[in-house]
């Protein structure tokens, strides 16, 4: 069983950790010319789907 030596330090932790970034999402054009965000219900229309 693999087992550390030493105790890691939290700032090597955290460098090791940066690289995990959760991506925000962006907002969409839908087919009525109006902005919503990707897997919503357009406000405007009522769709989920936008038909481009």
């Amino acid at each position: 069983m693999a087992v550390p030596k030493r105790r890691v330090s939290k700032s090597r932790a955290a460098k090791r950790r940066t690289h995990y970034k959760v991506e925000l999402k962006r907002p969409v054009k839908d087919s009525d010319g109006t902005w919503k965000m990707p897997h919503n219900i357009n406000p405007n229309t009522g769709e989920y789907k936008s038909d481009t």
